[in-house]
């Protein structure tokens, strides 16, 4: 077993004789401890009538395990105060909980029969494919969601980070015991696994009772090497008569979320659109008042990235803020950023961080970010000083880069067929 330390933060970090990772950070004066175990998959390794199964199958070890019941998994950490959750994302699978610090073993117990010990019977597998029906059902009825939709699989048209989470009518319901099977043991494998925890707790003994659960899960075939999607700069207006508002995504090539520019990326994010002293929402919201919501947003991953804007509006103003969006960009690119705004995007950076990793759970969620894309970690007074040494140079040629007309992407969804656009229109 390899086992180190890191000196600028109390993180230790150890990997069984199987690959399995092991990250900690004790935090003592606290009283919980937030565990989660990761699984290196998602959506974008998916492919074909694949696509979804990783949610499904995040879905499914909920349904039953060798040793507990659906019931007994819903109310185990419950009766011990805690939370247990789970979520499936692009690029992850996590299954999580946060309980206090005496509750550890329990908790991590209920984690690794869950991973470990899924039942996957036909019964459950025809029933969940009903709730997850619903569920895309139920996303297709919010316009945000199917724009996003709409403009993601054609941004990164052709590759799998393009699909969508949940994967679709047709693929869900060709589900079977065989495919949910073959998929979780390609997947589930000890390289692909990572634990972290974060709160008070003791490293040794956390990778002991780690070992005794996952030390035996045997070493599997490693994933293929996904390839490096090529962005492309869709223009799409979809018709939807029904909706009051019109829908609007605007978005460019970003880089990927470990760049070493990725903090003079956050300050033009913050900048654009990450608040309401943002030139976005103060000038489309507070001066022309054409929109409640507008904001801007990075969708980042590990070898590349989007840098979106959304806002809706009524139909008759739907250019008009297009127009501004563009004239925004212009602005970005043409002149640098005040000595003010600066200062403000830097502190507003800064006060999210910080108030971002007070909460155990929210360090185990970093712990895991910085294993997987970074390979090492950050202490807080280093990611502070990355924020305050960005330049307004910097700013500006990020906007350079990435605002020009041939890269931008406009997806559109509303009562369209009045409205007059074609590309030349976000030339900026």
């Amino acid at each position: 077993m390899v086992s180190a330390a890191t000196p600028t933060r109390e993180i230790q970090r150890a990997t069984l004789p199987n690959g399995v990772r092991i990250v900690t950070e004790s935090m003592p004066y606290v009283r919980s401890v937030s565990l989660g175990v990761w699984i290196g998959t998602g959506s974008r390794i998916e492919h074909g009538p694949e696509n979804g199964i990783s949610h499904f199958i995040e879905h499914m070890v909920f349904k039953g395990t060798k040793h507990r019941s659906a019931e007994e998994i819903a109310r185990s950490v419950d009766s011990v105060g805690g939370g247990l959750d789970a979520f499936t994302s692009k690029e992850l699978v996590s299954f999580n909980t946060k309980v206090l610090d005496e509750h550890l073993p329990f908790a991590l117990d209920i984690l690794a029969d869950l991973v470990l010990n899924p039942l996957f019977r036909e019964g459950d597998i025809e029933k969940e494919k009903g709730v997850i029906l619903e569920e895309i059902k139920m996303e297709a009825d919010q316009p945000e969601f199917v724009l996003h939709e709409t403009f993601i699989s054609n941004f990164w048209k052709g590759h799998s980070l393009g699909k969508p989470i949940l994967g679709t009518k047709e693929t869900v319901k060709k589900f079977g015991q065989n495919i949910v099977l073959d998929y979780f043991n390609r997947v589930y494998s000890p390289k692909n696994i990572l634990i972290t925890a974060a709160g008070n707790l003791d490293h040794d003994k956390i990778v002991e009772l780690i070992g005794e659960k996952f030390a035996g899960l045997q070493v599997r075939d490693t994933l293929p090497v996904d390839t490096i999607p090529k962005t492309h700069a869709p223009f799409i207006l979809k018709n939807k008569e029904s909706l009051e508002q019109v829908h609007i995504t605007i978005g460019v090539p970003a880089y990927p979320l470990a760049h070493q520019l990725r903090f003079p990326l956050y300050v033009l994010n913050t900048v654009l659109g990450g608040g309401m002293s943002s030139r976005l929402f103060q000038n489309i919201r507070e001066k022309q008042g054409l929109a409640y919501a507008v904001y801007s947003e990075l969708n980042l991953f590990s070898d590349t990235g989007c840098f979106m804007v959304y806002a809706g509006t009524a139909v008759e103003t739907a250019t008009q803020v297009v127009s501004s969006v563009i004239e925004e960009f212009r602005h970005l690119k043409q002149e640098l950023i005040g000595e003010e705004e600066l200062r403000r995007a830097k502190d507003h950076l800064k006060g999210s961080l910080m108030l971002s990793l007070e909460s155990t759970s929210s360090r185990m969620s970093n712990l895991a970010r910085q294993e997987l894309y970074f390979d090492r970690f950050m202490s807080l007074d280093e990611m502070l000083e990355s924020i305050e040494t960005v330049t307004r140079d910097e700013v500006q040629r990020i906007a350079q880069e990435f605002f020009r007309e041939e890269s931008i992407a406009l997806a559109m969804l509303g009562r369209l067929r009045d409205v007059k656009l074609k590309r030349s229109d976000l030339a900026c």
